[in-house]
């Protein structure tokens, strides 16, 4: 036969026998570590029949008990892994942080964010933009006593607030958020705004909106059927809404621009421009102009939503338990009397420190957390998770964890105080969960609460309104992406 060839048929066959044998390798390499157990899907929607689509972590909870601390869900046609329990939690995002510290393509994240600012970026960029972010956040203040000087003013703003209504009932909610997002405000904007401001109330309405929208059970169908969008008007409101942040956003940098000075940036949009024009020959073209959209966006939503909500339950729970008020109102008067609350008192005020730990414990802002991925095929407590895997790590599952808290199920600042009345760390206290994709403005937060939190319960004692008895209080968290607490009216009165 003309034209063949045997070596190169030859040559053909050992490549065919030889990729053969790596599939079997493979095959047989898996075999030997399976896929993490989970309930059995059905067609087309796996497990969707079994979730609590308003509070899924619920679900999750309860399958962990049936499956283990490492199971496997059927989001739709969508493969997701769900850890459980602080020591696999911990064990997946610290100690196999460079397996697991991937964002997955989540539909409505992907459409809301194109890959862009810090939060649901990916690779490089990623990285890039966390290292940036950290950098000029210190740089601007956070974890140092120029942000604590910023916080304690604009507690003064909100102790004003609070004592204008006189007593009365008043809902919180919209005086918290504001008062919280000025401090991320005065980093991002290099400004603050009044209450009353029509326009920063539209900002944190859009923000406080998208928040609420991101947890509706519409979103998650979305997530597991992106083709049904047509369908799942939710998701069209989310990005209207961030068009409307992104474009004041946009207009505020482009007057920074216009006044910048390269040798007196007065917030992180000016230290990003910089940045930029120092970049601009560079062919990554990280430091663009979407990627300062986004990142702000992100920065302002998380600086604003979870110290916020914490807040709100860390009242409604001093409402809830007046004997741990006593007890907060008792240190304070004999720690820092009528003084300015400080950071520096926190050390001499342990059983307050408690009570904002057990607050954020309880309060549990964000149950599922943010979702990772892995970054290459990981064999993991024994089970094989591919590549490009979505995974959940159940924060709510290492919050409420029966072996490393005592009543898990029940307010008790004493997790956190030793038999001497001492406080201790927790290794699982985890609300900013762990590892490479933590919160990057945890230690800010944690300034937040404690002046927030002091200064508030300095000058006034929480009740529920008249006729409402404080073991009648609805603890139950509200839809949406973080836990927020039912909006309900507080009544602040002064201490004499």
């Amino acid at each position: 036969m003309s034209g063949f060839d045997p070596f190169v048929t030859l040559s053909i066959l050992s490549l065919i026998l030889i990729l053969i044998l790596n599939i079997k390798v493979i095959m047989t390499r898996r075999s030997k570590q399976p896929f993490p157990p989970g309930p059995r899907p059905l067609p087309v929607i796996g497990n969707l029949h079994m979730l609590n689509l308003k509070r899924p972590y619920l679900t999750m909870l309860e399958l962990s008990q049936k499956y283990g601390s490492i199971y496997s869900l059927h989001m739709g046609p969508k493969k997701v892994v769900v850890l459980s329990g602080y020591e696999t939690v911990k064990d997946a995002l610290v100690n196999h942080a460079d397996q697991f510290e991937e964002r997955p393509r989540v539909p409505i994240f992907e459409r809301l964010f194109e890959g862009k600012g810090i939060v649901f970026s990916h690779g490089k960029t990623w990285k890039t933009m966390r290292r940036f972010s950290l950098t000029t956040l210190r740089n601007f203040g956070m974890g140092k006593r120029i942000i604590e000087d910023t916080i304690t003013e604009e507690c003064k703003h909100l102790l004003k607030n609070f004592e204008s209504h006189r007593g009365k009932p008043f809902e919180i909610k919209t005086v918290m958020n504001a008062s919280v997002a000025n401090v991320i405000v005065s980093i991002l904007f290099g400004k603050r705004f009044n209450y009353e401001d029509t326009q920063f109330l539209r900002l944190l309405s859009l923000i406080g909106e998208n928040v609420k929208l991101l947890g509706h059970p519409k979103i998650v169908l979305f997530n597991m059927f992106p083709a049904l969008g047509f369908l799942l008007e939710s998701h069209k409101k989310v990005l209207r809404n961030r068009d409307e942040l992104y474009s004041f956003i946009r207009t505020t940098f482009l007057d920074h621009r216009q006044n910048l000075d390269k040798n007196d940036p007065r917030s992180f949009i000016d230290a990003f421009l910089i940045r930029q024009q120092e970049e601009k020959n560079e062919s990554t073209n990280y430091f663009s102009d979407e990627n300062l959209v986004a990142m702000v966006s992100n920065l302002f939503g998380a600086g604003t939503e979870t110290t916020s909500s914490t807040l709100r339950w860390g009242i409604l729970l001093m409402m809830r338990h007046p004997e741990v008020q006593k007890k907060v109102h008792d240190e304070i008067t004999r720690v820092v009397g009528s003084a300015r609350p400080q950071i520096a008192h926190s050390v001499q005020m342990p059983y307050t420190d408690a009570v904002i730990h057990e607050i954020q414990r309880v309060a549990n802002i964000l149950p599922v957390g943010l979702p990772h991925a892995t970054t290459m095929d990981v064999t993991f407590k024994n089970f094989f998770i591919p590549k490009g895997t979505e995974i959940v790590a159940l924060l709510t599952s290492v919050l409420q964890d029966q072996t490393q808290w005592e009543k898990p199920d029940t307010f008790n600042p004493e997790h956190f105080l030793n038999s001497s009345g001492k406080f201790v760390k927790k290794e699982a206290f985890m609300p900013f969960s762990a590892g490479r994709r933590m919160c990057a403005g945890e230690s800010l937060a944690k300034m937040e609460l404690f002046l927030f939190f002091t200064s508030l319960m300095q000058k006034f004692t929480f009740q529920p309104p008249p006729g409402v008895s404080h073991l009648d209080l609805d603890l139950s968290p509200d839809i949406g992406f973080t836990s927020q607490p039912m909006p309900q009216k507080i009544c602040a009165l002064l201490r004499t």
